[in-house]
């Protein structure tokens, strides 16, 4: 079974995932990062795979990707950071960028790489419906890939229950019409939308992204759906030095 389907097999409230950027902010430090996750008690991780020219981040992780790359960082180099990973850790580990650099690396190569690696999901936010209908489904599918597709305030019940049936693993709610990393706690527009998607009674539990950067924000998410996801917050504790532990348990804070 895909370790994304065991974890929320066991645990469908205050799931926490930790996103961060491969080979930022140094270039070895994705796979330690990744242990600390696991350590740190993270529920699964989304390892962001760098590319030049982000669609929907805000300025923390653009910069980030932008430091991977001049790093060095790389799909291929990624894959050999991630090798026997397994050996490690369980924790569920999904990696999320864009379409163009999977397409050049050769998508079905790209999905038996995740697979000997032992990725259990992607996150590609500009692939189309109808393109990974057509075209990937059936590749993601033999190396036992789950897809996550992005819904967001705007998008409407039918399309938000066609996103749900092609994800697997769980769907990721946008809790606003913004780029990643904008702060400020949520408001009684974005609980109704919680709200509306739990009553929903979707097939895939929901994670809530863009926005979560406190317990606060998290407890919220963790009422109405199954949990939240944390990026430019992590992103920024890296880069001041707060420890991965720290970080995690200040989330987690308001279950203590």
């Amino acid at each position: 079974m895909n370790r994304l389907d065991k974890l929320f097999e066991k645990k469908r409230s205050q799931v926490l995932s930790v996103f961060f950027t491969a080979g930022h902010p140094n270039l070895d430090d994705t796979r330690r990062i990744l242990l600390e996750l696991d350590a740190a008690g993270a529920d699964l991780v989304e390892i962001g795979m760098p590319f030049s020219d982000p669609l929907a981040d805000g300025q923390t992780i653009q910069a980030s990707s932008h430091r991977a790359l001049e790093n060095g960082m790389s799909l291929d180099l990624l894959f050999r950071q991630l090798e026997n990973m397994r050996s490690e850790t369980e924790l569920p580990v999904i990696l999320m960028g864009y379409l163009n650099p999977v397409l050049q690396f050769g998508f079905e190569n790209f999905c038996k790489k995740c697979q000997e690696i032992g990725v259990d999901g992607l996150i590609l936010p500009d692939l189309p419906l109808w393109e990974f209908e057509n075209f990937h489904q059936k590749t993601l599918e033999k190396y036992g890939l789950h897809l996550v597709f992005l819904v967001t305030p705007q998008t409407s019940e039918a399309r938000i229950r066609q996103l749900d049936a092609a994800s697997g693993g769980f769907l990721y709610a946008v809790s606003t019409a913004s780029t990643t990393g904008k702060a400020g706690v949520f408001d009684e527009t974005q609980e109704k939308y919680f709200q509306k998607l739990a009553e929903m009674h979707l097939k895939n539990p929901v994670l809530v992204g863009f926005g979560i950067a406190g317990a606060e924000n998290f407890e919220i998410a963790s009422r109405h759906l199954a949990g939240g996801i944390v990026g430019s917050a992590f992103i920024r504790a890296l880069e001041d030095g707060v420890s991965i532990k720290t970080f995690v348990q200040n989330i987690l804070g308001f279950q203590n």
